[in-house]
């Protein structure tokens, strides 16, 4: 065997270190998704709400509608506020500054891999 080969061990620890690298990433990715975008009492906060809009159905159909339409305008709201300041935090993260040119390539591919979970969390709403 020449040298400019990889030994089968060389090719089986590069398979080995980029399958836990993606696995890393993929864990990552999952966990970023998987980030409520209220947090908890906000989310019951807005369920309890519903729950009153949709028992008030039954005596006032039309106000009820009115409420839903209301707070559904009011979630979307909220949610526009929340991923506004989401990304106002990955921008910061990644040097979007003067000092962008001081910033690694490891940590502009930690940022990329940051915008990608925050992308696919859009998305999948």
């Amino acid at each position: 065997m020449s040298s400019d080969n990889m030994s089968t061990r060389d090719v089986a620890r590069t398979l080995k270190n980029a399958a836990k690298e993606g696995a890393r990433e993929g864990t990552a990715a999952a966990e970023d998704r998987a980030i409520a975008m209220f947090a908890p009492d906000e989310s019951e906060g807005y369920r309890t709400q519903w729950d009153g809009i949709q028992t008030g159905f039954v005596d006032e159909p039309r106000r009820a509608v009115e409420e839903a339409d209301a707070l559904v305008a009011q979630v979307i709201k909220r949610l526009s506020e929340v991923f506004a300041d989401e990304r106002t935090r990955l921008e910061q993260q990644w040097g979007h500054t003067d000092q962008a040119n001081q910033i690694s390539t490891e940590d502009l591919r930690l940022a990329l891999r940051k915008y990608r979970s925050f992308f696919e969390r859009l998305l999948s709403l």
